[in-house]
Order: C-alpha cells, then structure tokens, then sequence
C-alpha cells in the first residue's frame, strides 16, 4: 500500500486549520452581536403586544424606524447618522424583529399603532418621525392615522407606492434579501467576510464602486450597517414580513398628511425606491424632494449633505410649529 502524499497530508492540515479559524471567529462575532443587541434593547407591554426599544441621545425625540433586516440598533446608528448629537434618537424594533414579535396583523397600519402605542408609553405627545427604507410604511402609516403624534415626517430611500409598480412581483431584490440571509447566520456572516462587494450591491442597495469611492467614514458606516444584521436568525421573521407588505403595498392617502415632509433617494438606489420616493413627495402636501443620480440606498457620498438638509428642515418644522401655536 502506498503512504499518502506528504504535500496532500499538510494541504488537508491547512484546510482544517483554515476552517477551525474560521468557525472560531464566526462564534465570536455571533456572540459579539447577541451581546449588544442585549445590551442595548428595553422593552415594553402595549396593546398591540411586547415592543422593544432602544434610546440613545439627549435633547428633543425623534422616532426613527428602521429598515429591512434592521432593528433598534440599526434605528439608533442610522439615527445617529441621520441626525447628529442634537437629537434624542427613540428606534424600535418593527414587528417580527429581534425583540418584538411578529403579530397575526403585521400590516403597516397596524404598526403604525404600535409606534403609536410606544410614544404613549414614553410619554411623548408629536415627534418627528424618521422612516427609513422598509420602515417608511409605517412611518407614512403613522402620519395618516396619527397626525397629532407626528410634528413632520422625514422619508429616507422609502419603500413607496407609485403608479408604474407592479404590486404582484414586489422588489425581486428584497425577494434575493430575505433568500441570501435568512438561511442561517453563519451563512450570512461568511458572505460578508468572503462576498462583501456582493453583499453591499444586493443587501445594502449600492453598486460596489460608489463603496470604494466613497469617503472611510461613510464606508466604515456602511461595513456597520452590513455587520449588525448579525444575528440574521432574529431578524428573519422581520424580513418576511417586509417582503410581504412590499409585495402588496397600495397606494396609501398621503394627500391627507397634515404634517411637513422631506423625502430623500437617489436614482441608483439597488431598491428601485426612486419613482415611488419622488410620487410621496407629490402627493403630500408642500412634501419637498431631494434626488441624487448617484449614492445608492445607502446615499453614500451624500452623508453631510442629508444631514445638513434635514437639520435645517426639522429646524424649519419646530419653528413653523412653534408659531402656530403661540
């Protein structure tokens, strides 16, 4: 009988000790993630069920609703990004993630009374609301069904109604979303440390070179946005849920929003969120319009002029609002 190939006995060697690296940083980052999410998450019963939270920031409140495969702690980053220091950032997680459960009802509007029912319970009569991606339905929800919790409406990259969308297929890209990366988690956590241009055109949204051209604070953000989706298997439930609303969203009566409304996207975005963006912005009243030809979803190298925009916008809502009522 002829010894094995020494070259072939070290390769299976490499290999394994490649794999057992491999395994060993995926338990650590997956143990990472579930302890910030612990960390930073609270809790509370309403009627609509347990919603859980998370608050960062002093100053004025502002509800920011997440995307697709977010989560409070995507609500609290995003926010951050969105709004600076100035601003007390209260993100909740939106049904079927991390924390709070998926209802029978998981409609928008029915979490739009669940957003409802948490400003209740933190004691915050009207707020800015922020809705981002996925989460703009519930936040243009809110608007309609709650005009007196919402003091303006900020719709960033927004999944919206418009009148060329095919409401039977809805976006074959968060179709390839909930696909890639609800398999299992270390599925999801190898194709961000092997595919990760691939992840960042598919789940965040944005072609790879606008990623490599873009300034390394806006990049480091994005890396963050892509890594705290770990763990995905807590984030799944979500996700289908959003692939459903996405795939029957109607047209909703944004002409009966009462409140100021600033409404960003680019026409790049991998999400397709541009002709339904620019429709919102129409149809709510004095709803004002920020386009770009390039950015993504992610508006990469458009960062410092977002914020700038919607600082002067809020400034601009606070104090129309302030005059009205004196």
């Amino acid at each position: 009988m002829r010894s094995k190939s020494p070259v072939l006995s070290t390769a299976g060697l490499v290999a394994a000790g490649a794999a057992a690296l491999t395994w060993t940083a995926y338990r650590r980052d997956l143990a990472e993630a579930r302890r910030r999410i612990e960390n930073g998450r609270q809790c509370i019963d309403t009627p609509e069920g347990v919603i859980e939270f998370g608050e960062s920031g002093d100053g004025p409140a502002a509800l920011v609703i997440h995307g697709a495969g977010g989560g409070f702690d995507q609500g609290l980053t995003l926010g951050r990004a969105l709004l600076g220091d100035a601003w007390r950032v209260v993100a909740p997680s939106r049904f079927g993630y991390l924390g709070t459960p998926l209802p029978l009802n998981a409609s928008a509007s029915a979490q739009a009374d669940a957003h409802r029912h948490l400003l209740d319970a933190l004691q915050l009569d009207a707020v800015p609301v922020i809705g981002i991606s996925a989460g703009a339905p519930s936040a243009m929800q809110l608007c309609v069904r709650h005009p007196e919790r919402c003091t303006s409406l900020v719709l960033v990259v927004p999944l919206a109604w418009a009148p060329n969308r095919k409401l039977d297929e809805g976006s074959p890209l968060i179709a390839a979303m909930l696909h890639a990366i609800t398999r299992s988690d270390f599925v999801y956590w190898s194709a961000m440390r092997f595919a990760r241009d691939s992840m960042i055109g598919t789940i965040l949204g944005t072609p790879a070179d606008i990623y490599h051209a873009a300034a390394p604070d806006e990049r480091k953000h994005a890396d963050q946005i892509l890594e705290q989706m770990l763990p995905v298997s807590r984030r799944a439930a979500g996700i289908r849920n959003d692939e459903i609303v996405s795939a029957t969203l109607p047209r909703f009566p944004l002409e009966n929003i009462q409140v100021p409304a600033l409404v960003f996207s680019s026409a790049d975005d991998g999400y397709r969120t541009y002709d339904g963006a620019l429709y919102a912005s129409e149809l709510i009243p004095g709803g004002e319009f920020a386009g770009y030809q390039t950015g993504g979803h992610l508006l990469m190298g458009h960062t410092a002029d977002v914020r700038a925009h919607i600082a002067r916008f809020l400034t601009r809502s606070m104090h129309a609002e302030a005059t009205a009522v004196s």
